[in-house]
Formats: structure tokens, C-alpha cells, sequence
């Protein structure tokens, strides 16, 4: 796992003069799947957005890099193209399309019919559920389901590189065990994921790495299982 698929250097955002992230480094290799966990207001949205490019008007420096090259001045339509694909929080979906629709706007990239279509059943083998309701407005489905399409959505571009936020909030126990499950078959299939969640022992069970985030600044970082067992993390984040 050595290749440097995303690497974040001295990172800082500040809104106006709100330090929302104050300087941090971080990186994710190829065939990795790390989460960078920590409470609310933490500021791991931020981050992504960053990374993303996706952030309101603000004072950003540092760098970021995607395979080794500067992500700076690119706009973030484009990272599909360069196979990078985020999962926003609050599912992001296109309300007034079908289910089918918000599936082939997220292959919207690719020209292989017969793929396309592929990966369509492929996701809807995964997702029965969106099977069922393929020509249903995605407005009218609930939150999980809204989440179980965002994420194939995202997945129809082939990404090298998943970047997932909160993909867990507000869903029911159930769906929580399916997001997750989904997650680690992703990871198993060789793309590369960061994962911001809030349930802390759920990304670190399902992750390689972990990296905790608390008021802009990152303050540990390890092996995910050793930080399952450590009794910061677990007084902090686990409830133990």
C-alpha cells in the first residue's frame, strides 16, 4: 500500500476569522481505506470540501495533491474525470430524477453502454431496494435509501479514489450495517476510500488507518486497530 493516492499538506480554512482547519496533514495510499473520525464540528467536512474544492468563498492554503498532482485551480466537475468521486453529506441526490436517472448521471463520464448498464444491475443486485423503485423520483425515497443511491451513484464513475461524508447520519441500525457492509466490499475491490463518519467504531473496524480530528487540528493518528484498543480514543469517540 505505498502508492500516495491523496496527499494533504498544511492544510488551513479559515471563514473569515473562524479557523475552521488550522494545518494538517494527511494522506490516503492506494488500496487503503482510511477514516478520519472525530465530533461534530470537528471540522472533517471542511476538509473534504476542500479537497474537493467544493467550499464557499474562503481563505484556503496548503496543498493538496491526487496522484501526485496539485488538485490547485481545478474545479471540482472535473475530479470525475480525473476518477475521483465524493458522496456528500446529506446525500446530495438529484430529487427530480428517477432512481435510474441519478444512476446514469454518476456514469455520466462514460461512453460504454453495455458497462454502464452492467454496473447498473450490478448495483441494483446490491440495493434490491432500488431495483424495486428504479423509476421512482429519488426525492420521494427515505434518507437510506437516499444514501444506498448516492453511493452507487458515485461508484458508477469507476472512481480510484471514494471520499465518503457522514455516509452513516441519521440512518436506522439496519441501514447503518448495510452502508457499512457496502463500504468494505468497496474497499476489497481495490478503490481507495476516506471515510468521515461520527460513529468512530464502526469506521475504525471497517478501516486500515484512522486519523482523529478535534477543533481543526488532527491530534492521532495509527493503525485502526490499535486505536480501537486505545483509551483515548475509546473515552473520547467509543463511550468506554
Amino acid at each position: 500500500m505505498g502508492d500516495n493516492v491523496l496527499k494533504v499538506s498544511g492544510l488551513k480554512v479559515a471563514y473569515g476569522g473562524i479557523k475552521a482547519v488550522k494545518g494538517i496533514d494527511l494522506e490516503v495510499n492506494k488500496g487503503e481505506l482510511v477514516a478520519l473520525i472525530g465530533a461534530n464540528g470537528a471540522g472533517k467536512t471542511t476538509t473534504l470540501k476542500a479537497i474537493t474544492g467544493t467550499l464557499p468563498p474562503c481563505k484556503v492554503e496548503g496543498t493538496v495533491s491526487y496522484k501526485g498532482v496539485s488538485l490547485k485551480g481545478s474545479q471540482s466537475f472535473h475530479l470525475v474525470e480525473k476518477r475521483l468521486a465524493m458522496v456528500p453529506e446529506g446525500r446530495g441526490v438529484f430529487t427530480r430524477m428517477s432512481i435510474q436517472e441519478n444512476l446514469m448521471m454518476g456514469a455520466y463520464t462514460r461512453n460504454d453502454k453495455a458497462g454502464i448498464d452492467a454496473d447498473i444491475a450490478k448495483w441494483f443486485d446490491v440495493f434490491p431496494r432500488l431495483k424495486e423503485r428504479a423509476a421512482q423520483m429519488a426525492g420521494t425515497l427515505s434518507g437510506g435509501e437516499q444514501q444506498m443511491l448516492a453511493m452507487a451513484r458515485a461508484l458508477m464513475s469507476h472512481p480510484e479514489l471514494l471520499l465518503l461524508d457522514e455516509p452513516s447520519m441519521g440512518l436506522s441500525p439496519i441501514m447503518v450495517e448495510k452502508i457499512f457492509e457496502v463500504i468494505r466490499n468497496v474497499s476489497k475491490e481495490g478503490i481507495t476510500v476516506l471515510l468521515v463518519e461520527q460513529n468512530a467504531k464502526l469506521a475504525l473496524q471497517a478501516a486500515h488507518r484512522g486519523y482523529v480530528m478535534d477543533s481543526g487540528l488532527i491530534t492521532m493518528t495509527g493503525n485502526a486497530k490499535d486505536m480501537l484498543d486505545d483509551p483515548r480514543v475509546k473515552a473520547a469517540y467509543l463511550g468506554e
